[in-house]
């Protein structure tokens, strides 16, 4: 139990680390207004969104080749790391900043932000295949918990205490 545990809180805390620390990485290229978060909200709730249904796929279909497809998808999202907004986004003047917000966001954090978002759907399925009969739920209030801390802790301990780039490595 403690491992699905430890795995869930992790996974939600960190979800919810790289969402301010990419957006405070890009933040200053756009021009910090309220469209910029609004578009990266929006970017994140649908990679979750995604995460969570290749998750319902995932445990619902059975398809042989599963494993090896989050294996794959699993290492491609670990070589992608550290976290890097790449320069080559960055507006020339302008333009609607929406497309390359959204295509910074998917060529800099979206594989390791999706496969990151299907841990704790996949994890709390596994745990109750694993033990049938015991709930998975309480899986989900530490996901909620994990989630909270990073909120709270990005801006009141992560953020004053280490530099963009000693976050994107940790």
């Amino acid at each position: 139990m403690i491992l699905y545990a430890a795995t869930i809180f992790l996974s939600a805390f960190l979800l919810f680390q790289v969402q301010p620390l990419i957006a405070k990485m890009i933040l200053p290229w756009f021009g910090g207004t309220a469209a910029v978060w609004t578009t990266c909200m929006l970017f994140f709730q649908l990679l979750l969104l995604a995460g969570y249904i290749y998750s319902h796929a995932y445990v619902s279909q059975r398809i042989p080749a599963r494993r090896g497809v989050h294996l794959v998808l699993l290492a491609l999202a670990a070589a992608t790391l550290p976290l890097a907004a790449g320069t080559s986004w960055k507006p020339s003047g302008g333009e609607n900043p929406t497309w390359l917000i959204l295509g910074l966001l998917a060529t800099s954090v979206g594989l390791p932000y999706f496969v990151l978002s299907t841990t704790g759907p996949l994890v709390q399925a596994w745990r109750a295949r694993s033990h049938p009969g015991a709930s998975p739920y309480r899986l989900f209030a530490l996901s909620n918990l994990g989630s909270m801390l990073a909120l709270l802790s990005y801006p009141l301990l992560v953020e004053p205490t280490l530099a963009l780039r000693q976050q994107s490595l940790i």
